[in-house]
This record gives C-alpha cells, sequence and structure tokens, in this order.
C-alpha cells in the first residue's frame, strides 16, 4: 500500500513538472511571436509577420489551465515558486491583449483580456484558500 501511494505522488510530480514544462516553453514561444512582427519590420522592411490576434488568446489560456489543473492544494503549494512568473506572464498577456483590443477594435483580444481576468481571479481564490488553510 505504502508503494502505491508513493508512486501516486511520483506520477502526481511528474505531471506537475510536465505542465510548467508547457508552460514556460509556451511563454517563451509566445514572447518570440510578439516581437516577430516588429523584428522582421526593422530586418525586412515591412511587416512579413502580423500582429498576433486570435492565437493570443491561446498564449493566455496555458497559464489559467495551469492554475485550473493545479487546483488541488498539494499541487498549488508545489508551483509556490512558479506563481510570480505566472503572474508576470497574465499581466503582459493581458497588457498586450487590452492596449491592442482597445487600439484597434480586434474582439479576438477582448477574449484574451477576459482570460486573462479569469486567471487572475483563479489565482486570488486559490491564494486564499492557502491562507484559510494555514490559519
Amino acid at each position: 500500500m505504502a508503494v502505491e501511494g508513493s508512486d501516486r505522488v511520483v506520477r502526481s510530480e511528474r505531471r506537475l513538472a510536465w505542465r510548467v514544462g508547457f508552460f514556460r516553453w509556451f511563454f517563451l514561444l509566445s514572447m518570440l511571436r510578439m516581437f516577430a512582427a516588429p523584428a522582421s519590420k526593422d530586418f525586412f522592411g515591412r511587416e512579413l509577420v502580423p500582429w498576433p490576434t486570435w492565437e493570443w488568446a491561446l498564449c493566455a489560456l496555458v497559464p489559467v489551465l495551469l492554475i485550473f489543473l493545479s487546483r488541488r492544494p498539494d499541487d498549488w503549494e508545489d508551483l509556490r515558486g512558479e506563481r510570480g512568473l505566472i503572474k508576470w506572464a497574465l499581466i503582459l498577456y493581458l497588457f498586450y491583449a487590452l492596449m491592442w483590443a482597445v487600439g484597434t477594435g480586434a474582439w479576438t483580444l477582448w477574449i484574451a483580456v477576459g482570460i486573462c481576468l479569469a486567471g487572475f481571479a483563479g489565482m486570488w481564490q486559490l491564494n486564499r484558500k492557502e491562507r484559510l488553510r494555514a490559519g
């Protein structure tokens, strides 16, 4: 029985590590995607790659999924070191989406704004549960 419990813990930690790794890679790729438009204009004199629109909502969804999948108290505790990066990713996604949604009127970026706000609400709720559990 003890082996089954420890095996379950190892599998849970492995799944969490995969989720965090996916989030980090996706965040890196989203940053490359965001800077591709101005870089192509600088290097080639014209915009070869447009600014992100619909894919930005997908980028914003990744940290929210990580928060949602890590809503168990033990998983949320294990994400303590990643919470800052998750928060900054959401801030960046929200800032870009809000800036371009207001500036260009792209409705798909309003979806990204809503996703980011849902991520902040999820983080707030999990942090609140953690404080209540500790106190």
